[in-house]
């Protein structure tokens, strides 16, 4: 029996539930919304969307959060549904969440990637630019994140625990 999707279904928010489309206009219409949060307030969304019907046991996941922290709104976005000019594609490699904090004497970036073993973690840092791969046999993660000042490799030190990893890096 074949499942049949409303694709005009929407939640209690008024976002689109299927589509692939009403996530993107989703995500712009919150980024509006985060203007209007608190200096300490944050959003956070995510889900699955399961895209079985173009590949055996492929699931999209998409997520993002808003934080205001310091005044401005800043959207992070994480998943494997990336936005191209052609449309919503979803990739295989998904980006994790990430958090990173300027602190006086370090700079502190956390990024989650449940499924992963610390073996197989590569961190490549060149001054500004910090590039986190994790490959295993269930998932794959890939992010590039540009920090607020450069730094060296020497200064870099990591922990991972439970598939969180914490990276800090002496300025």
């Amino acid at each position: 029996m074949e499942k049949k999707y409303d694709k005009d279904k929407k939640d209690e928010s008024g976002f689109e539930l299927f589509g692939l489309g009403g996530l993107f206009k989703g995500i712009e219409k919150l980024v509006d919304l985060a203007g209007k949060l608190d200096e300490k307030g944050s959003f956070s969304k995510e889900g699955e969307i399961n895209l079985e019907h173009l590949k055996k046991g492929m699931k999209g996941v998409y997520g993002f959060t808003i934080n205001t922290a310091g005044g401005t709104p800043k959207v992070e976005t994480f998943g494997n549904i990336k936005k191209t000019a052609d449309g919503p594609k979803v990739d295989e490699e998904r980006e994790p969440i990430t958090d990173i904090f300027d602190e006086k004497d370090e700079i502190i970036i956390l990024a989650e990637m449940p499924g992963i073993n610390e073996e197989e973690l590569k961190i490549d840092l060149k001054e500004d630019i910090l590039e986190i791969v994790a490959v295993s046999l269930s998932r794959s993660y890939r992010k590039e994140l540009l920090l607020p000042v450069k730094v060296e490799v020497k200064n870099l030190s990591q922990k991972f625990t439970n598939g969180i990893l914490e990276i800090r890096i002496k300025k």
